[in-house]
């Protein structure tokens, strides 16, 4: 059973930087893809970035690129998703995800291909 545990959420001024972590326990598999994801109030959940491919490679969502990095540091089980320049916009519960099923790549962002989910961090980005 693997287990999810995030942190490192706050409230930030537009333009700021967050650094979010994602501590995994429980997983023995090494080839599995890890994933961020965002929900606002109201919306649905979005994916935001993930690592996959033996965690060797990334894929971002278009108001990510550029402006986030997902990484893995296997040493301490940790996913990291740093967030530089943050727009109002970004404001949402943030959860860390593990998929452990081959996919296609075009669903490497939806939510419904991972199966491992933490409980969030609230990011927040005001004006």
């Amino acid at each position: 059973q693997v287990q999810l545990v995030e942190s490192g959420g706050g409230s930030v001024q537009v333009g700021r930087s967050l650094r979010l972590s994602c501590t995994v326990s429980g997983a023995t598999y090494t080839n599995y893809r890890m994933g961020w994801f965002r929900q606002a109030p109201g919306k649905e959940r979005d994916g935001v970035a993930v690592i996959y491919d033996g965690l060797r490679k990334t894929y971002y969502t278009d108001s990510a690129r550029g402006r986030f990095t997902i990484s893995q540091d296997n040493a301490k089980n940790t996913l990291y998703l740093q967030m530089n320049n943050l727009e109002p916009e970004d404001s949402a519960m943030y959860y860390c995800a593990a998929g452990f099923a081959r996919i296609m790549l075009r669903d490497l962002l939806d939510p419904k291909k991972y199966d491992s989910w933490g409980q969030g961090t609230q990011v927040t980005v005001s004006s």
